[in-house]
């Protein structure tokens, strides 16, 4: 069976103090845009929206059906959002997006990654299988519930990682639901900053 390498480059802000990470992109055949979440269905845009502009179509371009990357890049760097996923290699048990059929052959160095970002505090996970393959390279032994956190020592510093609901489709979840949940966070980031 086939395997996938990551399509994208990550996404690093200078002075990233916030970091996205999901499982994988789904398949290229799903894009609206090359970039990260780029499933026209999936909502972490509208998230976004949500929760920086309370407007669900701030980043979305509903005519094109795709999403405003000319919007969406500089907010990231503005923001010092970075975005990547956990898995750089992976094989798809089945032709689907789901993080169920998707088997990590290598996962992203994500110690390195972090090493990288000095700036760093946070991390948020967005589906179970990011969560997992995350606080198996940290070590993390209590994974926070979804909407919490949980603080981790790495190196010489404290990160926190967040849990968020997944922004699929499939996951049981309205969008304004979900932006409930990553207003918190994003309140608590920039609330000290």
């Amino acid at each position: 069976m086939n395997t996938e390498r990551h399509p994208f480059t990550p996404f690093l802000p200078d002075g990233c103090r916030l970091l996205m990470l999901g499982s994988f992109p789904p398949g290229e055949q799903r894009w609206s845009m090359r970039f990260y979440y780029p499933n026209f269905t999936n909502d972490m845009w509208r998230i976004f929206g949500l929760c920086f502009f309370n407007d669900k179509l701030h980043f979305v371009d509903t005519e094109a059906k795709t999403f405003r990357l000319d919007r969406i890049i500089p907010f990231l760097n503005e923001r010092r959002i970075g975005m990547y996923d956990t898995a750089t290699e992976v094989r798809r048990l089945k032709n689907t997006a789901s993080d169920k059929d998707l088997e990590v052959v290598e996962a992203t160095d994500l110690k390195a990654m972090v090493r990288s970002l000095p700036s760093l505090t946070d991390i948020v996970t967005t589906g179970q299988k990011a969560t997992d393959v995350l606080c198996a390279c940290f070590d993390i032994k209590v994974q926070p519930k979804v909407g919490e956190n949980v603080q981790f020592g790495f190196d010489d510093r404290t990160l926190r990682l967040w849990r968020m609901p997944s922004s699929s489709r499939a996951y049981p979840m309205k969008p304004e639901r979900k932006a409930e949940f990553y207003s918190r966070m994003f309140s608590t980031l920039y609330d000290q900053a």
